[in-house]
């Protein structure tokens, strides 16, 4: 057992850097980098490591950083990157692109308040504006997470029946630079559970071919719906690699969602990333007072576990939604997301809250009001927002 106690961006680091290194028998790896807080120290251990068979390249740009991982990837090597924030939007354009060429690449992204005004705390915003971008997004809640979800990214984003882009998010400080005991993979279980990168579309000089040409309205549709089938596919394909992660590692990885004391529970509250961890403390607090609250936690936002969440809350009265960002005008964006998924069954009413936003502490104390305001209510209304200083 290899337990080290290590910040978020160094179990990130850690992991991605083995991936690259088990690709070393095919083509290699390769990293686009570019530095930007609270990040840097993700990109800075990559630039480290003594890779056999790999590229690390420093760019002037975010933009050019995923551009690098692109060309990479679309010559069969493994491609990973990472990034924050107004990083993130500046590499918008690629970020599209490589969803659209199917590429199997693995983006570790540190949730980030986007600015003006500038602000480097943890907030989702950066990562949901990518919703629609047709990334496999997934937010951790602890350094051991990110660790394990950035192999499992690899495996999941590679397989042929997906060839999707990977995102691995974590709160910007609350975990990038918080120090745990994490069980970090030896370079040993990565080679076992990584095979070689395989895309099968990769450039090939004796049978030239032109990426991202024009394309007609019914090729393009085509290409949707492929993309579509690929992401409807995702949460099976997970389950199997997560039962193979158990094998190579002696230990779980969340899949997903993850719920909590939901069995007999008549309110849920349903959070992500960190904020989840804040929410299962105070929901223990809650049960002892003889009170049937429980939680879900979800972990995977694209695709939407909506399957999974109407299943979890069946005969549930209440749901409450933390969301730590905030789509303009509208509310939290899990909010809607499961708002949408429950549309048309009977049973719960769904009420937003929003903690947390701009990287705001969301402590015991506000749970502990957000699970109060919920009991009491007899209908949702608007998002309630919390932590708000009068």
């Amino acid at each position: 057992m290899n337990m080290q106690l290590v910040t978020g961006n160094h179990a990130a680091g850690h992991s991605l850097s083995l991936a690259g290194e088990a690709n070393r028998g095919a083509r290699g790896a390769v990293c686009g980098i570019y530095p930007i807080t609270p990040q840097t120290e993700i990109v800075e251990y990559v630039a480290r490591f003594p890779f056999s068979k790999g590229r690390v390249i420093p760019v002037e740009s975010e933009h050019s950083a995923m551009g690098v991982c692109i060309g990479a990837a679309l010559n069969g090597a493994r491609a990973f990157t990472a990034s924050s924030a107004n990083g993130l939007a500046y590499m918008a354009e690629n970020v599209l692109v490589a969803a659209f060429y199917r590429l199997p690449i693995v983006m570790a992204a540190v949730n980030r308040t986007l600015g003006p005004p500038w602000n480097i705390w943890a907030d989702q915003g950066d990562t949901l504006m990518f919703r629609d971008f047709a990334w496999v997004q997934f937010y951790c809640d602890s350094n051991q997470d990110v660790a394990d979800t950035a192999l499992l990214a690899f495996r999941l984003a590679e397989d042929p029946r997906i060839l999707l882009p990977v995102m691995v998010c974590m709160d910007a400080f609350i975990v990038s630079h918080t120090s745990m005991e994490v069980e970090l993979a030896s370079q040993e279980q990565v080679d076992r559970f990584l095979p070689p990168c395989s895309v099968p579309h990769r450039l090939d000089p004796q049978h030239p071919v032109t990426v991202g040409g024009m394309a007609f309205p019914p090729e393009t549709l085509s290409q949707r719906m492929e993309l579509d089938e690929a992401l409807r596919r995702v949460p099976a394909v997970l389950e199997e690699h997560r039962a193979e992660f158990r094998e190579v590692f002696g230990r779980e990885v969340c899949g997903a969602v993850d719920s909590y004391r939901v069995a007999d529970a008549d309110r849920i509250v349903i959070a992500s990333g960190t904020i989840a961890t804040t929410v299962r403390d105070v929901v223990d607090e809650w049960r002892a007072r003889g009170e049937n609250v429980g939680m879900i936690r979800i972990k995977m936002f694209q695709p939407f576990p909506g399957r999974e969440i109407r299943s979890l809350c069946a005969g549930v009265a209440k749901i409450g939604v933390v969301d730590r960002n905030y789509a303009a005008g509208t509310g939290g964006i899990f909010c809607h997301e499961v708002r949408a998924n429950l549309q048309g069954q009977d049973g719960p009413f769904v009420q937003g809250y929003l903690a947390g936003v701009g990287g705001g502490d969301v402590v015991p104390g506000l749970v502990d009001e957000i699970m109060a305001d919920l009991s009491c209510r007899t209908a949702a209304g608007e998002a309630v927002w919390k932590g708000v200083e009068p």
